[in-house]
């Protein structure tokens, strides 16, 4: 098995990141399966016609779709962490990708074929390049894809994704900094767990330890089921993308919650439901598509019958269901599936 090893200055510069790029990636793997989680269903639904579209009209990218949907191993110039921690920018990190030059991507292509538990070629590659000629600028073509992935399929629900990456991460914060980082990475990923006081284990294949970089480990969350994978570079910067617990949206069922709306009142027992995983004001404002002021209302009636208490988390006021609150909710089984 792999080991990531950190330094004591590795470990205390780690932190969270959010990755438009990997978003993308990992919905773009999403949508070329036609058979989904669950839990995007409809949103796969919505977007898969038109993205089988994209991939008939362009053998190049039903090429890298086709691959990066089978492989164990995500090639190293997609697969980059990213750089501007909560902020980054999909701009910036479509402009990394379009640099890379033609013989890296081929190199990286080969190395998923290699890992792959389908069978692949890569004709797609040599056709494309036998009719244009040399330095066809795959990079290129590979962010010109995942841009226009972007900008048909995520961006319209991205505030609303966002809030609930950063639901996630305020939900791990809040772990780190009460029980430090192996509470924090618990049940992130089924194949990589805290080892020893150092070491991450990074799934189940075996291969050399390596080591983590002073600027830390990345933990980056995705918003859609689409696996976990490892992002480096050559410098040791290192970043774990992982599908973000909680994130599917919720799902009425009729006459399960009757009861628990009538004693509360409707939107107070949504609040309710949707605090099984902790979160801000606006974050459940924008979760749940209401306002800060009505979140707010509602929040003060629940603090004030003890069935919801905020705490302070760095800048941010996190609430949670108190016992009171999980045995009244759970008493009418809700709403909120789990992507895991």
């Amino acid at each position: 098995m792999v080991l990531l090893r950190l330094s004591p200055m590795a470990l205390s510069r780690s932190r969270f990141a959010l990755s438009p790029l990997a978003e993308t990636l990992g919905s773009m793997i999403v949508l070329g399966k036609p058979c989904p989680d669950p839990s995007v269903a409809h949103w796969h639904g919505r977007h898969h016609a038109a993205f089988r579209r994209t991939l008939d009209a362009d053998p190049f990218a039903n090429g890298l779709v086709r691959l990066f949907g089978s492989t164990k191993w995500l090639p190293e110039f997609v697969a980059i962490p990213p750089s501007g921690g909560m902020r980054t920018a999909l701009a910036d990190e479509l402009e990394e990708v379009a640099r890379v030059p033609d013989e890296e991507v081929r190199a990286g292509l080969e190395k998923s074929v290699a890992h792959s538990w389908q069978r692949h070629d890569l004709s797609w590659l040599d056709e494309h390049e036998h009719e244009h000629g040399h330095g066809q600028g795959w990079g290129a073509r590979t962010a010109n894809l995942l841009r226009s992935v972007w900008q048909a399929h995520i961006s319209p629900d991205w505030p609303h994704r966002r809030a609930l990456l950063e639901r996630d991460v305020t939900y791990r914060a809040g772990l780190l900094a009460a029980y430090g980082w192996p509470r924090a990475l618990e049940r992130m990923s089924r194949r990589s767990a805290w080892v020893g006081a150092d070491a991450i284990q990074f799934g189940n294949r075996p291969g050399p330890d390596r080591i983590v970089g002073d600027e830390g480990m990345l933990f980056v969350p995705v918003s859609v089921a689409s696996g976990t994978w490892l992002c480096a570079t050559s410098s040791g910067q290192y970043a774990q993308v992982y599908p973000a617990r909680g994130f599917a949206t919720t799902s009425r069922h009729p006459g399960s919650n009757r009861a628990l709306d009538r004693l509360l009142g409707t939107g107070r027992a949504t609040i309710l439901r949707a605090l099984e995983h902790p979160a801000t004001t606006s974050e459940l404002a924008t979760h749940l598509d209401q306002s800060l002021g009505t979140i707010g209302g509602h929040l003060a009636v629940l603090r004030d019958a003890d069935l919801v208490v905020g705490t302070r988390v760095g800048r941010r006021v996190v609430y949670r269901r108190t016992e009171t609150g999980d045995l009244l909710a759970e008493g009418h089984p809700g709403t909120t599936t789990d992507s895991r």
